[in-house]
Parts: C-alpha cells; structure tokens; sequence
C-alpha cells in the first residue's frame, strides 16, 4: 500500500500542474468567446444581431423567420452566463475548493475526485480527447474518415456548437438518464428529493448499479447515433468517437452530478473552438486550417498527457481498491 501512495503522489505531481494549466486555460477561453461572438468578424455578413429565428434550426417550423426581438448574440450572453456560474460552482464545490483538493493530491496521494467538481471535470475531459483521438486513430488506420457538419458562416456555427452542450445534456442525461434512474431506484415521492437525484444521482445511493450501467451504455450508444442520423450531421466514423463520448459523460454524471457532464461538454465544444476561432482570426486563416495550427496542436498534446497520467491514476486507483478488498476478506 505504500508503494501505491508513492506511486500516486509521484503521478500526483504532473497531475495537478497539468490539471491547473486546464482550468487556467478553460476560464480564459470564457473573455476568448466573448470577443469571438461580439467583437471579431467571423461572420461576415452577419454578427450578434442576427436574428434567432433565422437559424436553419428553426427551418421547417412556424418560428422560422418568424418577428422575434431575440438575437443569437442574447442567446449566447445567456448560455454564457450559465456556464460560467456552473464553473464558479465547479471550483468553490461541493465541498472542497480546487485548490485545497489539488494540494491533498501532492502531499497525502489522495484522489477524491468528487470532493471538487474541477477535478473531476479536467480529468474526464483529459480523459475523453485521450480515448476520442485513439478511436480517431485508429478508424483512420481502416480509411474511415471523421467529417464534421460544417456550417456555412462561422459565427453560427460557434453558436451552434455553445448550444449544444446545454440542449444534449439536458436531453441525454436529465431526462433519459436521471428520470430512469430515479424511478429504477428512488423510494421517495418528494418533489426536492427528485431534483436533487436529477442534480446528482449519487445521492439514490445506488446499493447494485448494474442496471444504471446498462442504462449509460444504451443511451451513450443512442447518443452516438443521434449525431450520425439526421440530414447534414457528421459522418459515420462519429458514432464511435460520440458513443463513447456518451458512455463516459452518462458514468460522470452519475458519478459526480450534472455539472460536471455539462461543463466536459461544454469543453468539448465551447473551449475547443474558441481557441480555434481566435486562431482563425489572429492568422486569417479559416476554421479547418486552425485546427492544424501550433496553437491547437500544443492544447491537444498537453490534453493527451494529462488524459494518460488521469487514466494511470485510475488503474492504480483500481488496484488499490482490490487490495483493501482482498485484506478485508
């Protein structure tokens, strides 16, 4: 056992100095949006004003076109709004603070994750592009290739993509997630007692979680199909990458709550393109090209380190835990 907590505190080191530099650099892409959404060009002919209604979203729909004195640029100071309160929950919750957490990490080797929600978050995240970039890997080693549904003005597609994390998490993991697991396993008819399980389904105090697992593996694998099966949505080689993606947000938000599901895709989304957006404008170069810029590359290189150093963690994490068993026994 003591060459496990050695072992962890040793991981524990470039841990939280990577852990750090991420959340460093999550809440400095929230000004970065800012600029992009209501300060930058990327639209062309169209900025923040835009009217909401307008969207190809609504196409198809009464709404669409429909007089609405609502404008992208309201949505997003909305969205914006929401997430950076849920972030500031992230770091001051639920019950230690970032850095109190962190600091336990390197002087005792000590993991609880679910004390701080931040820890949890940049280590999922890391974690995700880890396993995303493997499954990217390896289907292009088998000529299956990654197409996302690119839009035609940029602005709106920043849009779209800082939409999407609030709209699927609320749909993928509240609903089809939380609802079943409260039914599945709550014995209360409280109405409090439901929106605190929806919050953080840990606190069903889940006694055998085998059908909580089935259910985070269907609606992972829906998940992934949801992003391959309308008009205009990725190509084929996403149902992988986003049923997988599905798997692991479905596991944290029934592992530390819906904050933490939310603001990994939020990452995956918002943080992600709003360096490439302000590398598209620093350079006048278009989106696609962003992506293969130094910027990016070195993001993604400090992402797959953390995610190997994260998952190390978890296999010694694992290996500790079976011990203690065996001991008990």
């Amino acid at each position: 056992m003591q060459n496990s907590n050695r072992i962890l505190q040793f991981l524990g080191i470039p841990f939280t100095a990577l852990q750090s530099v991420i959340l460093g650099l999550l809440l400095v892409s929230f000004p970065i949006g800012v600029y992009i959404v209501f300060e930058s060009d990327i639209g062309g002919d169209i900025n923040h004003e835009y009217p909401l209604t307008h969207l190809t979203l609504f196409e198809g729909t009464e709404l669409y076109q429909f007089h609405l004195d609502v404008s992208i640029g309201d949505v997003f100071a909305v969205l914006w709004t929401f997430y950076a309160i849920l972030f500031a929950i992230a770091i001051f919750g639920p019950k230690d603070g970032f850095l109190k957490s962190i600091s336990s990490i390197i002087s005792f080797g000590k993991f609880n994750t679910t004390s701080n929600y931040m820890i949890g978050i940049t280590k999922w995240f890391s974690i995700l592009i880890l396993i995303s970039a493997l499954i990217n890997f390896i289907q292009e080693a088998f000529g299956i290739v990654t197409v996302p549904p690119l839009d035609d003005n940029d602005l709106i597609q920043f849009f779209y993509v800082s939409l999407a994390p609030f709209i699927e998490e609320f749909g993928f993991r509240l609903i089809l997630i939380g609802i079943p697991l409260f039914v599945l396993y709550s014995h209360k008819s409280s109405l409090r007692y439901f929106i605190k399980c929806l919050w953080t389904p840990s606190s069903l105090h889940l006694h055998d979680n085998k059908k909580a697992i089935l259910l985070i593996v269907f609606v992972g694998i829906f998940f992934g199909f949801a992003h391959i099966a309308f008009a205009e949505s990725w190509s084929e080689g996403k149902f992988a990458q986003a049923a997988a993606s599905g798997i692991i947000l479905g596991w944290v938000y029934l592992r530390y709550g819906f904050v933490a599901s939310l603001l990994i895709h939020w990452a995956m989304n918002y943080f992600i393109f709003s360096y490439a957006n302000f590398v598209s404008q620093l350079n006048f170069i278009s989106v696609e090209e962003a992506f293969s810029h130094s910027l990016m590359s070195s993001l993604e290189i400090l992402l797959l380190i953390s995610g190997i150093i994260s998952t190390s963690i978890l296999f010694v994490n694992r290996f500790n835990s079976k011990k203690e068993s065996a001991l008990e026994i």
